[in-house]
């Protein structure tokens, strides 16, 4: 991806010193190093362009290809371990007869999930293909990932008896705050009744103590008119 055959890039020092340098894919760019390029360009040209050519002929026999992998996962898909560059390299090598190496696998991650994946294949810097990973827990279940395009995730009895119990436990809170609701109403009626019968009893208490003074008024006048006046004797 840095550029094409004889084009003088720059890259990191680690990338060339671990990678590009050991693989053969670059040499520095001294001064004999590109005259030496230069003297075998036509060379190199021709063999680059013959292994090309070659990767074609193979991606014909990989593109599309779909190859199940049985792995041990949880009841939630979740693997019991991960699916590497080699695992793939090796999947790929047994189901096309041909020779991958972890090298051409462009992974950017493990794999840790079942599912349908798919990853890219470099037969050649300019010839890259796709291959499907269909990983399941047994060739059953690949068989019914591979007709359904979907990963088969099944819900173990645990899971659904939690997910039981969270709806248990919301419906229960909603019949709880129901209950609150209703008992907190059933109090504010009682208060009520209890302060109209106290506005009675003050209104009745009222009325008689009215009542008598309104009695008392009416005797006291009478009394003194039955009183007749003394005539003192001399």
């Amino acid at each position: 991806k840095l550029g094409n055959m004889g084009d003088v890039v720059s890259v990191k020092p680690g990338y060339a010193r671990n990678f590009l340098l050991p693989q053969k894919k670059a040499l520095r760019a001294s001064k004999s190093n590109i005259a030496y390029f230069e003297a075998q360009k036509k060379t190199l040209e021709a063999e680059n362009d013959k292994r090309r050519k070659e990767a074609e002929k193979l991606a014909g026999k990989i593109e599309g290809l779909k190859v199940a992998m049985v792995r041990n996962a949880s009841e939630g898909g979740q693997l019991y371990g991960s699916v590497a560059s080699r695992d793939i390299a090796e999947g790929v090598s047994a189901e096309s007869g041909l020779e991958i190496t972890r090298n051409m696998v462009d992974l950017n991650q493990n794999i840790k999930t079942l599912g349908l994946f798919e990853v890219a294949i470099i037969l050649h810097p300019e010839v890259k293909v796709n291959v499907v990973l269909n990983i399941a827990r047994s060739a059953e279940e690949a068989k019914i990932q591979a007709e359904t395009g979907k990963a088969l995730i099944a819900t173990s009895e645990a899971e659904e008896e939690q997910v039981e119990a969270l709806i248990d436990e919301e419906n229960l809170g909603v019949a709880l705050e129901e209950e609150a609701l209703e008992a907190k109403k059933e109090k504010a009626a009682a208060d009520a009744e209890e302060a109209a019968a106290k506005a009675e009893k003050a209104e009745a208490k009222a009325a008689a103590k009215a009542e008598k003074a309104a009695a008392k008024a009416e005797a006291e006048p009478e009394e003194e008119a039955s009183e007749e006046p003394a005539v003192l004797g001399e």
